[in-house]
């Protein structure tokens, strides 16, 4: 027996439509979040199933995460998880109207699984150890870019009244940076600072040349400068001070998640392979590895994987045009990692080097180079992860020729 069920999730509750495969409407209901709306869910598709054991529920739903998400799968369910975007343009072809609603959205879902879940992605079966290292990689590298949002927030402020700073320091993340600028946010504070003062600063981040550093700093600060009257000035030094001090907790912050991420990355079964392959080590090892998963039937092919990474081109033809282009629509923590492993690679391996050298020479530019690069080694990582080998130089790259693949604009 085969059942559809289209779930339209918020964080309350679930509007659910469970549909056979004739398409015929068997249940409907709203559900609330938790123990008690799961409990009647299963309890809907019993009422369903009788006595018939061999059943098959495909479940299609607009998150592949959460503690719903991971009590269907353990219930045996096969989950796919639907972009909202899919769902939006598969509502199009039955209802022009532009009218929207949870329940009907929940029958769109259920209509799609049932006739097109070969066309969609079910949601991988990781180990418990894969999700542990998503959740700390993925949070280690949101507070990245939240240390990179709040230091360019503190740099504009820098910018428009104390452009000094911006010359003495030039690191805003850097320990004695931080503490220097909360002890003087504004012009006037830190031109009477001594050079004592911003050697101590300077001893406690182990910076080096701290004499000569200091006194360079010292000058930078007493030297001339256009300014703010001294009420504005005044303003500018109290939001100084508070990016300085959400900067230094980021700082922290992000030290003690990288700790857990080498831990958790560290216990994983395939953590050797990751850190054999070139421009991998164990932080950027870790976050490849959580956006890929550890589900071995996830990826039919390396191509498969190459597609999920975004880094495979795409091809657009029409009559005698043909153009070959990058993909936009993709993981953007997972290109991420993949770049700076191909931009790594160029220095840890000879092969892509000489690959990515290939490229250039053939008028790719740097990142649509970098870019191919990225999927070639995305292709060598599946072929070791199926073999359960550690990367080895000379296979990798021994039947690596001019023609592979189109470079993409």
């Amino acid at each position: 027996m085969l059942l559809f069920l289209g779930d339209d999730w918020s964080e309350e509750h679930h509007d659910v439509e469970l549909q056979d495969e004739a398409g015929r409407v068997l249940a409907r209901a709203k559900l609330p979040e938790g123990m008690a709306g799961m409990a009647r869910l299963h309890a809907m598709v019993g009422e369903q199933v009788g006595d018939d054991e061999d059943v098959t529920v495909r479940v299609g739903i607009e998150t592949e995460r959460g503690p719903w998400v991971q009590a269907l799968l353990a219930a045996g369910y096969q989950v796919y998880a639907i972009n909202p975007l899919q769902v939006a343009r598969y509502r199009e072809r039955h209802r022009v109207s532009g009218a929207k609603s949870d329940p009907a959205d929940a029958h769109v879902i259920c209509s799609m699984v049932r006739t097109d879940h070969h066309r969609l992605r079910p949601v991988a079966g990781d180990s418990p150890q894969a999700e542990a290292v998503k959740v700390v990689t993925r949070a280690h590298k949101t507070l990245i870019w939240e240390r990179s949002r709040h230091m360019l927030r503190l740099r504009q402020a820098l910018l428009d009244f104390f452009p000094a700073a911006l010359a003495a320091f030039d690191d805003l993340t850097a320990p004695d940076a931080l503490e220097l600028l909360a002890a003087a946010p504004d012009p006037a504070s830190a031109a009477t600072m001594s050079v004592e003062q911003i050697t101590d600063a300077l001893k406690r981040a182990r910076r080096r040349n701290r004499a000569v550093r200091a006194e360079q700093i010292a000058i930078v600060l007493r030297g001339e400068q256009l300014g703010q009257p001294p009420v504005v000035a005044a303003a500018y030094a109290a939001t100084v001070r508070a990016q300085a001090a959400i900067l230094a907790v980021l700082n922290t912050q992000i030290k003690v998640l990288e700790e857990q991420v080498e831990a958790h990355f560290g216990k994983h079964p395939d953590a050797k392979v990751y850190l054999s392959q070139p421009g991998l080590g164990l932080v950027l090892g870790a976050r490849v590895l959580a956006e890929f998963g550890d589900d071995k039937q996830r990826y039919a092919d390396a191509k498969a994987r190459k597609n999920y990474a975004g880094t495979s081109p795409i091809t657009r033809q029409s009559g005698k045009r043909k153009v070959v282009l990058a993909r936009w629509v993709h993981n953007d923590r997972l290109i991420d990692a993949l770049g700076l492993q191909a931009f790594c690679a160029l220095s840890a391996s000879p092969g892509a080097r000489a690959y990515y050298d290939q490229l250039r020479t053939r008028g790719a530019g740097h990142r649509a180079a970098l870019r191919q690069l990225g999927n070639r080694l995305v292709g060598i990582l599946h072929g070791c992860l199926k073999t359960a080998t550690v990367y080895d130089e000379a296979k990798a790259w021994n039947h690596h020729h001019e023609k592979d693949l189109p470079i993409a604009a």
